[in-house]
């Protein structure tokens, strides 16, 4: 753009970072923002979600809840898209207390969780062996009326068993068996 003379705006570098999310590069999304404030343009959500997905990808929880943090700094509001891709950053570097944090804020932001929110939460439940969160949250996504994924219940049914909790586990699949008979 500057060899065309074209000064780049925040819908350009928006549009910049998610193209360095799709492309697997999270170093250039994170040097695009410092770039555009460096040049006095404040991102927008829609960028510092691309960001957030972009570190996601990256296995990089760290920037991801820095740029969340960032966010909330420049007085705007993370979306649904964002917190997931923190949810599920936090997921993939072994962060499930963090994870859990982040479903609390968005519901604390009025933002209801969804079916990408939970299964990320769940996941990083089961990369710390947390049974009792996992099945909580299988359990308001079947209140909330979410289309629940069966690989789910079976991710908490064997956290159950390797925590000692068969009882627990036979129990989620009793939960499967009812919602697939219609019972």
């Amino acid at each position: 753009m500057w060899e065309a003379k074209l000064v780049p705006n925040v819908i350009s570098y928006s549009a910049g970072i998610s193209a360095c999310e799709k492309g697997g590069q999270w170093q250039r999304a994170l040097a695009l923002l410092t770039e555009m404030s460096e040049a006095k343009l404040v991102p927008c959500v829609i960028g510092y979600s691309a960001g957030i997905s972009a570190c996601e990808k990256g296995g990089q929880w760290q920037p991801a809840l820095a740029l969340l943090s960032e966010m909330r700094e420049a007085k705007l509001e993370p979306d649904i898209i964002g917190y997931n891709a923190g949810v599920s950053a936090c997921e993939k570097g072994g962060q499930w207390q963090r994870a859990l944090a982040l479903l609390s804020e968005m519901r604390e932001a009025k933002l209801e969780p969804d079916i990408i929110s939970y299964s990320a939460g769940i996941s990083a439940c089961e990369n710390g062996g947390q049974w009792q969160h996992a099945v909580s949250m299988l359990r308001t996504m079947r209140l909330r009326k979410l289309d629940v994924d069966f690989m789910l219940y079976g991710a908490a049914a064997s956290m159950c068993e390797q925590g000692g909790q068969g009882s627990h586990a036979r129990s989620l699949f009793e939960e499967v068996r009812d919602f697939v008979t219609g019972e």
